[in-house]
């Protein structure tokens, strides 16, 4: 791993979104939850206060992060598959980061909020069609996004922050 910002390579959304690939994008959201669960099963508080890199965020901001940027995105997938073209908000997540519960609140609260929160987004997605992912949302910065496009992106954070877990783990022989 050259850069441990990206410890699984930095998002490369796929050339084209067939049912295969969709199904696939789905089983990974699917699998987060468990995933970052098993990746700090076991690690203490003060492997927790660990940061996965110089200037990174703790173990344990990482995972609250990833329940606040999920829950973020559930809400983005709903607006757009009701809405036709919302304009969706940003959110400053360094500061979110920065805020009490990410810094010093127990993680069984973000792990149970991903695991009801991933419960529905899936059943949501395994529910929507074809056309319906081809649905899409203004972002301020990014322009227009395609709810499969958004789909890979989560597929994919979901692993990369795992990734940020697993790999300061490797690192450190825990």
């Amino acid at each position: 791993m050259s850069d441990p910002r990206y410890p699984i390579g930095k998002f490369v959304p796929p050339a084209t979104f067939d049912a295969a690939t969709r199904a696939r994008l789905v089983d990974e959201i699917a699998a987060a939850p468990a995933r970052l669960r098993e990746a700090v099963s076991g690690l203490s508080a003060d492997q927790l206060a660990e940061r996965y890199r110089e200037g990174g965020w703790t173990l344990k901001q990482v995972v609250h992060h990833v329940a606040d940027s999920h829950l973020n995105a559930y809400v983005r997938f709903k607006l757009a598959a009701t809405e036709d073209e919302p304009l969706v908000t940003t959110y400053e997540e360094q500061l979110w980061a920065e805020l009490p519960d990410a810094t010093s609140a127990d993680l069984s609260a973000s792990l149970a909020l991903l695991d009801a929160l991933h419960a529905r987004w899936v059943a949501f997605l395994r529910g929507l069609s074809d056309a319906q992912l081809q649905r899409t949302f203004r972002h301020p910065e990014h322009g227009l996004v395609t709810l499969d496009r958004n789909l890979a992106l989560y597929a994919w954070h979901g692993r990369h922050h795992a990734a940020h877990v697993t790999s300061t783990r490797e690192r450190k022989g825990w």
